[in-house]
């Protein structure tokens, strides 16, 4: 139902995305106004053939929905799914003296409010009606200073829609034809998922470099100091630096001849010859420290820190947020800009000074300006909403939301909080050995005089072995000359690590600072390359599939402009500059399309396909080896010379090396011969499938008679081999002959009871017996072989159980509490595989999470992931007497 406040003096009907958002609104305007809905976008290109009307069926453009022959004019359908909720809101404007269009400011929610304008065709005065937060004050104003639809912006986001239409229907059945069916390709989508590939490129052609060093405990010998002891490190042995690990480059040797590079070896030789050394202090070198708050949240910087903090995905940050702009928390939360109100400043200085006193306030407000070229969206940053900020506590909110909103406020009050102030010091010592070799060994440290802004707030880090900010290292009071005594003299060995994979947090950094997409879209973005199995998750970390290399190198051979960097950031300016009004629409399509001056245009990239080898699209060698790695139809496989082995789910491509893959050849194929079955004589074999390993018999081809005439053979007719899933106490290097012909006799048939026959089956749910529609289960997959009529008859006797058979097994793994639910999650083996649970929501760990290692942040993120994805609970509403129906009124056209 709509909200109203109506009148009989004349009503408003104001329009918004979504019913929370409705709901909120009401509650603030007077009498006269009608709030509802669109849910969304009601009309769009057509996503199936079934949507496309049938007068432009004919036109070869209509499979686009994009008129490429006529200045690219979109096909615009009203969604099937939206066409009550039109209908709906053409007969609440009937009513209506003027409509105000509420969408949200941004150049989705221009578009969104366009769209509405033009199907229902207002014949009342329209009003565009924006604001960024949703509090009375701002929607009082928002009513009183409406402006006109902005068409400009209405512009770049049509063509956006058209450029991710044209790229995602044109390149997309390319990969269908040469990678693998069904897969998808887009804009923004395809250069992300390049991203990831090359971090795994970059690892899997990383050799590490291995080198060492000297750690030695310094005392003071000043027993009133404290500490009066520290460790330091060796960086100088005769004026030459000893190495560390950015001296040596990816491929495993150093970048200069100028540096010593010790082997574990000679360090320890050299601790030898320093252990009855004396030393003194070198160097002091004291400098102030100073740390500047971080600016207030934008759109990506929020995702990088709800990922790093709260442990959530880019996806379900962005949920979150939603709920909290809906419901008058926050301000809008798809925005670029770090910019303040002056109401902001004054509410978070206020709540600084209430909370942490004046001395933690400067003088002058802080003033942010963005550093993102393209910065557009809205035109102030994510903060709590109101002229007065609500602390966390007096929200009344909780669970997720509650900590979205605790950080955003932390972040927001903080920012105009005064420098953490401290002092940075450096520390040399200096030392000769037994043979004369100077030494020289560093140490560094740091204090917090003034906490400053730090009281409030801390930035996270996606690197954990980095200090945070508030972190001190506390070393003596030290001046030159003074004599220290080495305690402990100590080899420590290092290797160099090759470049982490994305998280999240950081792809989301990566996109921004390369300008590819806008931020508001990178939720859906990750969101999307994950459930297209393009990249997986392993911890918080994202790999790429074997079939992201597949996708990615045909894209990089055949469409090279489509995944540049630079290109598709080069995209996003073209949008910018049409929505600031310095290019034009159909220039720009014409030239994405068609090309121009020279260059390649879509069109013709996708129109000779001829010269792509599919198979050499999907093969890559596994370097020192005759093995290629390929993407297959069902999935990676290891190839040698017509030799196959299947790739473990979870592999990860860098961790495919020679030795690993030689390894996966040395295993059992799965075709292993058993023997013959002494009844049939046909050859048993095992095999290990792509469900699993398997037993089945090997048929004799049929005789052929040459005389009889030819004719088709439906594949039904043939006859099909008996074939048994291993039990799961089995494996393939162990499974005998006699195994394999007990498992060939499931399904079983144990008898007869009441007239009807009893079955025994392995089903997906696990072993069962099976009278006519009536089943019980078995307690093991042995009793399928072993059960009998009597056993069976008990069995049908019992009632039939719900649920679980037995007590819950034992958890393979406690974690912690649910940050959200407060309770304890837990790791357990269920009937799909492993999964966590919180006790009240379940959620499977995904492709790359491993029981061992998940952690309670990604077990936290997956729950919450699963309570969104939940169905809501359904109103149960006593039914209405039948009403006579009314005659039918002609459809209203679309």
């Amino acid at each position: 139902m709509p909200a109203k406040n109506g009148s009989a003096g004349g009503t408003r009907l104001v329009i918004v995305e979504s019913p929370a958002k409705a709901k909120t609104i009401a509650g603030y305007l007077g009498r006269g106004y009608i709030v509802e809905s669109s849910i969304g976008h009601i009309r769009d290109l057509p996503e199936k053939a079934d949507d496309i009307p049938e007068k432009f069926k004919e036109f070869p453009w209509a499979r686009l929905g994009v008129n490429v022959e006529h200045e690219f004019e979109p096909l615009y359908v009203v969604s099937p799914d939206k066409r009550s909720q039109v209908n709906k809101l053409r007969q609440l404007l009937k009513d209506a003296d003027e409509l105000y269009l509420a969408t949200d400011e941004d150049r989705e929610g221009e578009a969104i409010a366009w769209h509405l304008r033009e199907v229902l065709k207002p014949k009342v005065p329209v009003h565009r009606m924006v604001f960024h937060e949703i509090t009375p004050q701002a929607i009082q104003d928002a009513v009183a200073n409406p402006r006109d639809l902005n068409l400009r912006l209405v512009d770049a986001q049509e063509t956006r829609r058209i450029l991710d239409r044209l790229y995602g229907y044109e390149v997309s059945p390319v990969l269908w034809k040469k990678v693998k069916p069904r897969l998808s390709a887009g804009r923004v989508q395809s250069v992300a998922t390049r991203l990831v590939v090359e971090r795994e490129r970059e690892r899997m052609a990383f050799t590490p470099a291995h080198y060492w060093d000297l750690q030695a405990l310094f005392d003071t010998n000043k027993p009133e100091e404290r500490p009066r002891d520290f460790t330091a490190t060796l960086t100088g042995v005769d004026g030459k630096r000893v190495a560390q690990g950015r001296d040596f480059a990816s491929t495993g040797r150093l970048k200069s001849s100028d540096v010593l590079h010790l082997s574990e070896a000679a360090a320890g030789e050299l601790a030898a010859r320093l252990r009855d050394s004396s030393f003194a202090v070198k160097s002091v070198e004291r400098k102030p420290y100073t740390r500047k708050p971080y600016a207030p949240f934008r759109t990506t910087t929020l995702q990088q820190e709800a990922s790093r903090k709260l442990g959530f995905s880019a996806k379900y940050t962005m949920q979150v947020a939603q709920r909290l702009y809906e419901n008058g928390f926050i301000t809008y939360m798809r925005t670029d800009s770090i910019t303040l109100s002056e109401t902001a400043v004054a509410a978070a200085r206020s709540q600084a000074i209430k909370l942490y006193g004046a001395a933690y306030v400067p003088d002058k407000p802080r003033v942010y300006s963005s550093k993102v070229k393209s910065a557009q969206e809205a035109h102030e940053a994510i903060r709590p909403s109101g002229e007065e900020f609500r602390t966390p506590g007096e929200t009344g909110l909780s669970g997720d939301m509650f900590r979205l909103y605790e950080l955003i406020w932390q972040r927001t009050v903080s920012s105009q909080m005064k420098d953490a102030v401290g002092e940075s010091i450096s520390v040399k010592v200096a030392g000769r050995s037994a043979t004369g070799e100077d030494v020289e060994f560093s140490a560094t440290g740091r204090t917090i005089t003034f906490y400053g802004f730090l009281k409030a707030y801390v930035e996270g880090a996606d690197d954990p072995s980095t200090d945070r900010d508030d972190s001190e290292k506390r070393l003596p009071t030290l001046a030159e000359g003074d004599v220290l005594t080495a305690m402990r003299m100590e080899v420590a060995g290092h290797s160099t690590k090759p470049p982490a994979r994305y998280t999240e947090a950081s792809l989301v950094k990566e996109l921004e600072d390369r300008e590819i997409g806008r931020p508001s879209t990178y939720a859906s973005i990750i969101g999307t390359i994950l459930d297209r199995g393009y990249v997986f998750k392993k911890g918080t970390a994202l790999v790429p599939s074997f079939l992201a290399f597949a996708v990615v190198n045909l894209l990089e051979q055949h469409f090279g402009n489509l995944v540049d960097y630079d290109f598709t950031a080069e995209m996003e300016k073209v949008l910018d500059d049409i929505a600031n009004d310095r290019a034009e629409r159909v220039p720009e399509l014409q030239r994405f399309y068609y090309g121009a001056d020279g260059d390649e245009g879509l069109k013709e990239m996708v129109t000779d396909l001829g010269d792509i080898d599919a198979k050499e699209i999907s093969s890559f060698p596994v370097k020192g080896t005759d093995i290629v790695l390929r993407v297959g139809r069902y999935g990676p496989y290891l190839d040698r010379d017509g030799a196959r082995v299947n790739v473990p789910e979870d592999m990860t491509p860098d961790e495919l090396t020679a030795e690993k893959a030689e390894e996966l050849f040395s295993r059992p194929t799965g075709d292993r011969q058993l023997g013959h079955d002494p009844v049939s004589g046909n050859m048993i074999v095992a095999k290990d499938g792509r469900y699993g390993p398997y037993v089945t018999e090997v048929l004799p081809e049929p005789a052929v008679d040459e005389d009889a005439p030819k004719r088709r053979t439906k594949k039904a007719d043939a006859p099909k081999p008996r074939t048994s899933s291993l039990f799961k106490t089995m494996s393939l290097d162990t499974v005998t002959l006699e195994d394999a012909l007990r498992l060939l006799t499931i399904p079983r048939v144990v008898g007869e009871l009441d007239g009807e026959e009893v079955v025994a089956r392995n089903g997906q749910f696990g072993p069962y017996i099976k009278k006519g529609t009536d089943s019980r289960s078995l307690a093991s997959e042995q009793d399928l072989l072993t059960v009998t009529i009597e056993q069976a008859k008990e069995l049908f006797a019992q009632p039939k159980q719900r649920g679980r058979r037995a007590a819950a097994a034992a958890p393979l793994r406690e974690l912690g509490d649910d940050p959200n639910s407060k309770k304890p999650v837990v790791v357990k083996e269920g009937r799909f595989g492993p999964y966590v649970t919180d006790g009240e929501t379940n959620a499977s760990l995904r492709k790359g999470d491993a029981v061992e290692d998940i952690t309670i942040e990604r077990a936290a993120e997956l729950l919450a992931e699963r309570r969104e994805r939940a169905p809501a609970p359904k109103k149960t509403t006593r039914k209405a007497p039948a009403k006579k129906p009314a005659a039918k009124k002609p459809a209203a056209k679309p």
